[in-house]
Order: C-alpha cells, then structure tokens, then sequence
C-alpha cells in the first residue's frame, strides 16, 4: 500500500475497502524501515497521527463530509510552521521551536483530512538545493545513499520515493521544489506566484518564492495542488478562485503542440553532459506524440543577477536581525547571502526591477510561439552526500552554493510555473528529471502536458529506489 498512488488511496478509503488506520500504520511501518537509513523525516508524530486516524474512521462511520485528502498520511517541510509540532527551520537556533500557529497550507491541509505524520529534512534555513543540516545530518537519495537528495524540499522528496508518504509539500525560491524531484525521481511543482497563498509572510509582495506540491504522479500533484491553490485575502498577491480547476481529469491531446527545447539555456548555463544525454530521449516522447519539437530559449540574459539580488534582499529582510544575534551559530553559506543582501543599494535593486521586467515581455513574446519550454531540471546529477555543493558544472567553477541551481533558478525569474517529471536514468541508475515551463499562470495547462509526457513516457513514476 505504501507505494500506491494517492488518488487510489483516497478511492479505497471512500469505499471502505481500507480503513485510515490501516493506511497509516502501513506508512508507519514503511517509515520505520526505511527512515533510519534515509533520514527524510525528522520529527515523528505517531502518536498524534493515530488519534487523527481514528478520529477520520469515526467521522466515515458516522456518515459525515470528508475532505479530498481525507485520511492521506502526510510529512510537513520542516519551513513550514506546524502548531504543537517542532519545526526547527533545520537551523540550531530553532532546535526546540514549537510553533503555536499553522501556516496557512497547512491549516487547509488539515482541513481537507491529511494526518500529519511528522515533519521532512530540510537544509538550515533552507538555504541551498543540498539537504542537510547540523541539528539532524543529511537526507540520503533512496536510489543511492551516498547521493544527495537534492533541496530545499529534499526530505519530502526522499520520503515520497521511498513510500514513507504519498503526497508532501514543499517550498521553492531557487529550485527548491523541483531539483530534489528530479534527483529522488518524483514530481515537483513551482506554481505560477499566487497560486498558492502564504501567510504569514514577510515579504507578501515578492514573487520569488512560493510554496507548492509533490508527488510521485502528476495527477496526485494536481490533487495535492487542488488543496493548497486557491485565494486568501492575507496574501495580496493570491490569485483569484479556487483549486477545483485541478480536480478535473488531466487527459490531453498533444498532437500540434509547439515544444521548444533547451539543452543550456542559450549558452548562459553550463550542464553535465550526463544530463543532457539522459534528456535527449525525452524530447522524442513529444514528437512522438503529435508534437512539434525545435531547439529555442527565451532571452533570460541578466535572470541570474536578478535572481541572486532579489534573494540577497529577501534573506537579509527574514534573517538579518538572526544573524546580528546568532551569527556563530549559522553556517558560512548563510552568512555570506545575508550580508550580500546588506551591501545592496536602491540602484541594485531598481536595476533587477528593470532587468525582470524585460525578461517577464521577453518570456510573454516567446509563448506567443511555443506552448511549453522544456530544460534540464538540475545541471548534475545526484552527487557525493558528503559535499556541501558542486564545485564545478561541465567544467566551469561554481564560486558559491549558488551557481550550480541556476537552471532552476532563472526560471524563478520569470514567473512562469514549472514542474519537475522523471524522465529518464543514467546508466549508474541515478534519476534525471525533466523541467517543463508553461505560460505565466496556466498552471493547469502544464500539468496537462506533463502527464501526457508521464504517460507515455521512457520510464514509469513509480519508485524503484533501494531501500
């Protein structure tokens, strides 16, 4: 059971063929047996976890409304405020936080059923695509544990791919959703910005980072997403309406299709070739869909500067008073950003304001044209657990923590909602993923796309990890 689909699981509960208990302590003993090994999550609330299943079984016998996600085991990032639950930001400053209020999505997770079985591995602070911390190690791959699992959202990734849950949450600034879905082999979403509210928030206004689903299939994505999307005046940049569109059926015909494919974005990114030529097959899959496929990309020139001045701002404004009070207690990588944040001035940030802008016309022009963009996910593959980051890609020195998440990361720029598929394994057996880009806020239309390519795709979805 713990390797089934979530939209099955939800099925069978409804039906009464399993119970959510049942569903529970199969998720409970898939934890136990492989967590150890994989260290996806990080606080356990087993106990908690039975009550709510229990409590979920009463309100079937008794007849009552369920929600979509009702009985659905579920892990929390470790970001992400759970009231009454340690959330420690994976930081030692925080190693005993208990928070007293939700997040929002979780406060709407609860309240479509999902049982909180505890909280996923997450870098300190969330700081980087790599996945460990000093308060709990680092989350192994469960295709090789000696590999990352990529990050920020790697514990949620990692425990999907092991079965430990079958839906999670995750977050994305600079890939954070969909570097660890390409390595764990798993599906992430970056929503259009709005499409899933934050509150509280400092930095309501900022379009770079978003919280967003994973799962082990595109239609348990959209499912997921169907929970999380949907207007909250707190947030004022949410988009309007709800999530039901995401609740329809994602069947798609793709013949016509105008695919444009970039291997490198334009020469601005360098790219192992080992993923390159894991992803090459890929393409085919359209064009053998009906598709027509051509090798384009967007201008994104000026994307990474952008990038790495709004997120300079960004931590200074969420960590700067941490790092006044804290600042031997925080890793190097995380004191360097926040300070790049402090040297900032006006004319540096109303040169990225400008620069975003023609990036936002120039990616609006390039979808008159092409439907979806595909590119690589993550410019490596799964490397060594141990290393902090890449410190080359295809030959080029990374200078910092940041350079090697670029493919991603300039995509943030732009606004557009991506997602992370599997598609394809190197020849030592380590997931590559596929990144699909869509229009700004045609989020729907993407998925569409992306299941088309999961159903018809090399490989199958389903975890073939080694644990």
């Amino acid at each position: 059971m713990h390797f089934d689909d979530a939209l099955s699981i939800v099925t069978a509960i409804r039906t009464r063929e399993v119970s959510c208990r049942e569903v529970l302590d199969a998720h409970l003993r898939r934890i136990e047996e492989t967590n150890p090994a994989v260290n996806a999550i990080v606080t356990l609330t087993a106990e908690r976890a039975l009550t709510e299943a229990a409590k979920a079984d009463d309100r079937l016998a008794a007849g009552e409304q369920v929600g979509p996600l009702h009985g659905i085991p579920m892990a929390h990032k470790d970001l992400v405020a759970t009231a009454g639950i340690r959330t420690t930001y994976g930081s030692p400053i925080f190693a005993d936080h208990v928070p007293v209020q939700d997040d929002l999505i979780i406060q709407r997770l609860r309240a479509a059923g999902a049982i909180t079985v505890g909280k996923t591995n997450t870098p300190e602070l969330g700081l980087g695509s790599h996945t460990f911390n000093p308060v709990f190690g680092a989350t192994r791959n469960p295709y090789d544990l000696g590999k990352s699992a990529g990050g920020s959202s790697g514990g949620a990734a990692a425990a999907l791919a092991a079965g430990m849950i079958p839906l999670a949450d995750g977050s994305d600034t600079g890939g954070s959703l969909r570097n660890p879905a390409s390595f764990c082999n798993v599906v992430g979403l970056r929503p259009s910005p709005g499409r899933v509210p934050s509150w509280p928030d400092k930095a309501p206004w900022s379009p770079l980072s978003t919280k967003g689903p994973m799962a082990r299939t595109v239609a348990d994505t959209a499912l997921l997403l169907s929970v999380l999307a949907g207007e909250d005046t707190r947030s004022p940049t949410s988009l309007a309406g709800t999530g039901a569109e995401f609740t329809e059926p994602l069947d798609r015909e793709l013949r016509g299709l105008r695919v444009a494919w970039t291997p490198d974005f334009g020469g601005l990114v360098p790219v192992e070739p080992a993923v390159i030529d894991a992803l090459l097959p890929a393409t085919k899959v359209f064009e053998d869909l009906g598709a027509t496929v051509e090798q384009a990309c967007p201008d994104l020139s000026g994307a990474d500067e952008v990038f790495r001045t709004r997120r300079a701002w960004q931590l200074e404004l969420a960590y700067g008073s941490l790092l006044d009070q804290h600042r031997e207690r925080m890793k190097p990588d995380a004191v360097w950003n926040i300070e790049q944040g402090r040297a900032l001035t006006g004319p540096d940030l109303g040169r990225a304001e400008t620069r975003q802008a023609a990036i936002h016309q120039g990616v609006h022009e390039f979808f008159e044209t092409y439907d979806v963009l595909l590119a690589p996910v993550s410019q490596v593959v799964p490397f060594d657990v141990d290393l902090v980051y890449p410190r080359s890609v295809a030959g080029v020195e990374m200078t910092d923590y940041l350079g090697w998440m670029a493919a991603c990361s300039m995509i943030t720029v732009t606004g557009c909602p991506a997602l992370s598929v599997p598609a394809a394994f190197t020849p030592d057996g380590l997931p590559v993923g596929l990144q699909l880009i869509g229009p700004h806020r045609q989020d729907r239309k993407l998925l569409e796309i992306g299941y088309a390519f999961e159903q018809a795709g090399p490989i199958t979805t389903r975890p073939r990890c080694a644990v």
